[in-house]
Parts: C-alpha cells; structure tokens; sequence
C-alpha cells in the first residue's frame, strides 16, 4: 500500500513574508526597480547592468554565482530560510505564440534579440504590478502575485501585468503585434517558497494553480488574456466580456474562462 506525502508543516517565516512582507523589500523594489538596468534581480529587482549595477554591488547585491536571476542578498535569505507557506495568491504565464515558426523565419541572432526584448518588456510589466518572476521559460515568463508584494488584490494585479504585456508588444496597435503573445491567469491556494539543494536554491510556486494557469496560457490566442472565473469574480471584471468554457487536460469538467483584451478595462 502506497503511502500518502506527509504535509510539510506550517512555516510562520514564510507565511508572514509571503502575507505581510518585509517593509525594507517593498520599499527596496520600489527604489531599485527605478534604477537602470536589465537584467535584474527577479526578487527584489536589484539591476545587474547599467549605471546601477555598480550601485548594487556596493550594497551587497550582485548576481548570484549559484543563480544568476537573483542578487546574493536574496539568495542568502533564501538559502537561510529553507521552505514555503501556502497563501493565497495569483499566477501569470505569458508565451509568445508561434515561436517555432518565429525562429524558422529570423537567424538565431535575431530571434535571440527578439525574445531578450520580449523579456524585458514583459518583466517590466510583472515589476510595475508588484510581481516577483518565478522563471522565463522558452519564449513564456511566468510570474507570482502574493498578497505582501501585490497586496489583497493580487488577481487584478496579474491580469493588469497581463494586459499590460499585450500592449508593449504591440496588440492593439496598426501595425499589429510584434511578438504574437497569449495569456493566462489563475488564483487560488498556491504554495511559494525556495526551493532546490546546497547552494542551489530559487524561489518558486507549486500547486494546482499554477498548472491551471499554465493550461489557460496555452489555450489562449494572441492578444488574448484567459482569466479564469475565479479570478474574474475576485476581480469583478465586467459581465460583457466574452466567457468560454474550455476542456483542460487534467481538468475533468470543462473550466469556466472570461476574455481579457488589450482594451479591456479592470477595476
């Protein structure tokens, strides 16, 4: 008979970090996301380039030789406190749609520079909407929206990252849309916290809803935001908005979607 995973136990660091923050990271974030340049720290937004680079290396925050996504301060904090709470918060995965073919069209350079300036445009949207990146994937970002970071009202937070990410790459625009990207949004029960061994540690999120935001990236077009009725209800996104019903693998009854465009208005 197989055995059922023990429940890690509650970790009150984690949870008061995750739900009521650290005053000097949002004020940090705030300071440090203002100073030039990308790439940046994907905790605290610490820049690595630019004039302020040399700035954060005098305070203790350079790259990580461990993880290059996160500044050594970060990385020690997470190193220190090894573990996670589960709280209540919201995920955002955004992917550029039609890479494959994207790539087959550009030389390798030129789709290297296309996706580092989907990436930066799509990390400033996260930042401005006070998210913390989990990871670029390929050609998606994925992103977390917890309450001391984004506040009670983390859904709306994602969904305006989202939106906001369709507009800098173009949808809505005459022109059309320079990188062709779909979105998804999910909130629920999420578990964050750092995770890997030894000097190897990241910050990161687990549970169903991240796979269900993941599920709703990839049924989305380009130009398209699918945020689920959960989110959508927590927001209080107008009832005009189109509304799909979509069959998601793993999911064993069809999932309940409300459309979000690059116009769309949210509360």
């Amino acid at each position: 008979m197989t055995e059922s995973p023990s429940v890690p136990p509650i970790d009150d660091h984690w949870r008061d970090y995750l739900e009521k923050g650290e005053p000097h990271l949002k004020y940090g974030r705030r300071v440090f996301s203002a100073l030039p340049s990308d790439p940046r720290c994907r905790v605290c937004t610490a820049p690595f380039g630019g004039v302020g680079g040399p700035v954060m290396r005098m305070i203790g925050r350079k790259p990580s030789t461990a993880n290059p996504h996160l500044c050594t301060a970060c990385e020690n904090h997470l190193r220190k406190h090894h573990g996670g709470a589960e709280v209540s918060g919201s995920m955002l995965f955004a992917d550029v749609r039609g890479s494959t073919v994207l790539a087959e069209k550009l030389s390798p350079g030129e789709f290297k520079a296309l996706m580092e300036r989907y990436y930066g445009v799509a990390a400033r949207a996260v930042i401005d909407h006070e998210g913390a990146i989990d990871k670029f994937v390929g050609d998606e970002i994925v992103a977390m929206f917890y309450p001391s970071l984004a506040g009670e009202r983390h859904a709306a937070a994602a969904v305006k990252a989202a939106r906001d990410i369709l507009r800098a790459t173009g949808h809505g625009s005459p022109g059309g849309p320079w990188a062709p990207v779909g979105a998804g949004v999910h909130t629920g029960k999420v578990w964050y916290g750092a995770v890997g061994e030894g000097p190897h540690v990241d910050l990161t999120a687990l549970g169903d809803v991240v796979n269900t935001a993941a599920r709703l990236a990839g049924a989305a077009g380009s130009g398209e935001v699918l945020v689920s009725a959960e989110a959508a209800n927590v927001i209080g996104l107008e009832t005009g908005l189109e509304r799909r019903s979509l069959l998601l693998k793993g999911k064993e009854l069809p999932f309940e979607v409300v459309v979000v465009e690059v116009g769309t208005s949210i509360p």
